[in-house]
């Protein structure tokens, strides 16, 4: 597995856009790897503002107070940002929310493909519980060489004419989108019907 190529180096999983995102446990559990160390981005501050890092406990304990590497931050442990990590890590607890958002995304993804074949278009995307994305090529797209060959001005006049009908998605063929639980089966559903008419344009 992973580990193998680690060559004495730590295993570092930067989980500032899977965590919580893809697995309660993150993309570690999903993946089924424990990394040396993981960092976390505003998903633990329900949004807010916070970054966060862990690890092993002897890698750890090189941390001051423990040990001699300093580390201070303006919003570390930020009372506000805390109190809103609790409440979002509360929800995504709750039975049925990955469910939810794996349903949700795989509709959305679904419903955009179909519409986008329909009108002629070479388009592939995929997605992993809450997160999604679109190329513009026949795909699948497995690397970044199969990337670079998408169509990346199609991708930015699709971009710009759903935005014009209020449908804000990635910027950027390279970025993830990602579902809310706050979305609904009726924004699925103007998502769809605003992607079926910008690709009768495009």
């Amino acid at each position: 597995g992973v580990r193998a190529l680690r060559h004495g180096a730590l295993l570092v999983f930067d989980e500032v856009m899977t965590g919580f995102r893809i697995d309660y446990g993150c993309a570690q559990k999903h993946f089924g790897v424990t990394p040396d160390v993981t960092t976390m981005g505003k998903v633990i501050g329900g949004g807010l503002p916070v970054g966060a890092y862990g690890g092993r406990r002897d890698i750890m304990e090189q941390v001051a107070p423990a040990g001699p590497m300093y580390q201070a931050g303006t919003l570390s442990g930020n009372p506000l940002a805390m109190t809103a990590g609790i409440k979002t890590l509360e929800i995504l607890k709750r039975p049925g929310q990955y469910e939810k958002l794996t349903a949700l995304t795989e509709r959305l993804v679904e419903g955009i493909l179909r519409e986008g074949k329909a009108a002629g278009h070479a388009i592939s995307g995929g997605s992993i519980s809450g997160m999604f994305g679109f190329f513009f090529c026949d795909g699948p797209v497995t690397c970044f060489r199969e990337a670079t060959a998408s169509d990346t001005d199609k991708f930015a006049r699709w971009h710009r004419a759903m935005l014009e009908r209020g449908v804000y998605l990635a910027p950027s063929q390279y970025e993830a989108g990602f579902m809310s639980l706050a979305h609904t089966e009726a924004d699925i559903d103007k998502t769809i019907a605003a992607a079926k008419e910008v690709f009768a344009i495009i």
